[in-house]
């Protein structure tokens, strides 16, 4: 199909114990990003062209595409009744048709004529509960035509991603290119949605960065998200308690899916790995902190009265005889009176009761000394 871009340039619980505790941590993340997507999706730089690169793919003419698909029915249809039908559903596609809408046509019109596209599409249309999914080797088969396997993938990625079985969507979507399918758009999104949730960080940017190259040619929900998507991956660091948070959700999933081997186990393993890394990590900064403030309270601290200072002098001291009585407290009637009043200005009332307690005890005290 490389012509068409030519043309126009049951929940089962298995080891939950050790995530139990992140569940709710798990819902606000989900809730907040589903809440960033909702707000910000009105103020999405949709107009920003003249920014962007020049688009490296562009969608398929729908008239290039139904010449395509009557080709191929003509040479696999063997049953005349079968192939009638088939083309009527051709015929019948709008000329305007979106990809989305063209790759659900070509769905419905090789599951007429191929009972293995049927199978596919029937599992399709079933509600996404499976726990064990079903394998379509012919759709990497060389001898299935290029037209039929391309498309056949991104019909079958878009209904697993759809279900959150992203590894397995990986592996319909992750070899196709844009110019293979009838619905590039379709293709860019959902292989961004699909490296994103798998913390892809570069893959997931390449992809969303093309996608938003030819912004014009894809639906404006997908151009949305993806504007989301990319801001998302630009600040996502691993080894953060966000990465990790995202890599808890995915156990989550996982563990919602059945799956509980050994893939699953190694990845359980890792966060858990994570998080001690980061435990120790906020301990030791903790420990530094510690350490640091008990070393500034030592060197900060006064000497002890029993710890010799260092000098040169002989720290002898001439004594002074200060008496015994001196008359503390006993200043003359005036003198006393205008420092209390001093006093009694300068401080709140209940300061100058003290005061005049304070004189009244030195003076007992001295009056006491005399008797003796």
């Amino acid at each position: 199909m490389s012509h068409f871009a030519s043309n126009r340039s049951s929940t089962i619980p298995a080891r939950t114990f050790q995530f139990s505790i992140f569940n709710f941590q798990f819902s606000i993340l989900l809730i907040a990003l589903t809440c960033s997507f909702a707000l910000s999706a009105s103020s999405v730089p949709l107009s920003d062209s003249a920014f962007r690169k020049a688009p490296t793919w562009h969608p398929p003419q729908v008239s290039d595409v139904k010449v395509q698909v009557v080709a191929w029915l003509q040479q696999n249809a063997a049953d005349a009744a079968l192939q009638g039908k088939a083309l009527a559903v051709v015929t019948g596609i709008s000329d305007q048709a979106t990809g989305s809408e063209l790759l659900d046509r070509l769905a419905e019109t090789f599951a007429i004529v191929d009972p293995k596209v049927a199978q596919l599409v029937e599992i399709c249309s079933r509600p996404r509960n499976r726990i064990v999914l079903p394998t379509f080797a012919w759709m990497t088969d060389s001898k299935t035509a290029p037209l039929v396997a391309a498309n056949m993938r991104l019909y079958y990625g878009r209904w697993l991603v759809q279900g959150q079985w992203f590894e397995e969507a990986m592996e319909q979507l992750g070899g196709l290119k844009t110019a293979e399918v009838v619905a590039p758009a379709e293709l860019l999104f959902y292989q961004g949605v699909t490296y994103h949730r798998m913390l892809n960080k570069s893959e997931g940017l390449k992809v969303i960065g093309q996608l938003l190259d030819g912004a014009e040619a894809s639906p404006r929900r997908y151009v949305a998200v993806a504007y989301l998507m990319q801001a998302d991956l630009n600040s996502l660091e691993e080894e953060t308690l966000d990465h990790i948070a995202r890599r808890m959700e995915d156990v989550q999933r996982r563990l919602n899916l059945g799956r509980a081997g050994p893939k699953v186990r190694k990845v359980e393993n890792g966060v858990i790995e994570s998080l001690d890394k980061m435990i120790k990590k906020i301990e030791d900064e903790q420990s530094k902190q510690n350490q640091s403030q008990s070393d500034s309270l030592q060197s900060s601290s006064p000497a002890k009265d029993s710890t010799p200072m260092g000098g040169k002098a002989p720290g002898d001291v001439t004594k002074k005889d200060i008496g015994h009585k001196g008359g503390w407290g006993d200043l003359p009637p005036k003198q006393r009176e205008e420092a209390l009043q001093q006093m009694g200005r300068d401080f709140p009332p209940h300061f100058r009761d003290a005061i005049e307690e304070y004189f009244r005890k030195l003076a007992s005290e001295e009056n006491s000394d005399d008797d003796k």
